[in-house]
């Protein structure tokens, strides 16, 4: 013992104590389960899916050394149809409320139906026929563009910043 510290007659805490503690750290996190985003980590999920499809029609175009028609998600018709898992609070298309991103002409089809072409062609040489996918989940949205040169571009709308960023 220290000379001149007085020894603390008090070993551990009570049961108020440690019941006032776990009443505190349940009240914390059921503020932070509220407030947490399960549409925006639904979107990041998507978001992950759609790039996984695109790279594997990319991947079949090169094996097969031909051309591959492609049907992202809802698309029907002929061709290969990549199914893209949406959480249920994603949907396709862009919200009225959220403006379209910077450069992109105001009648895009992809803005309400959520795609510019539901049918779109991969090649070999990992080109594409260029298209525009919009998912929402009523308050961000992503925005996914593929060139012709085939670079996927995604951008997000946030909608605490009111800005389209890159995701």
């Amino acid at each position: 013992m220290i000379p001149g510290r007085r020894r603390s007659t008090q070993q551990g805490s009570s049961l108020l104590e440690l019941t006032v503690a776990m009443g505190v750290a349940a009240v914390l996190a059921a503020v932070g389960l509220f407030h947490l985003d399960a549409g925006a980590a639904e979107l990041a999920a998507a978001h992950q899916e759609i790039r996984g499809s695109l790279d594997q029609a990319f991947t079949l175009a090169r094996a097969r050394g031909t051309n591959v028609t492609v049907a992202l998600g809802r698309a029907g018709g002929a061709g290969e149809h990549l199914p893209v898992q949406l959480g249920r609070r994603v949907k396709w298309g862009k919200p009225a409320h959220i403006p379209l991103p910077p450069d992109m002409d105001a009648d895009s089809v992809a803005a309400t139906m959520g795609e510019s072409h539901a049918l779109f062609t991969v090649t070999p040489r990992r080109t594409a026929l260029a298209g525009a996918w919009f998912l929402n989940d009523g308050q961000e949205a992503l925005c996914m563009r593929l060139s012709g040169h085939g670079r996927l571009q995604v951008l997000r709308w946030r909608r605490d910043r009111r800005v389209w960023t890159r995701a």
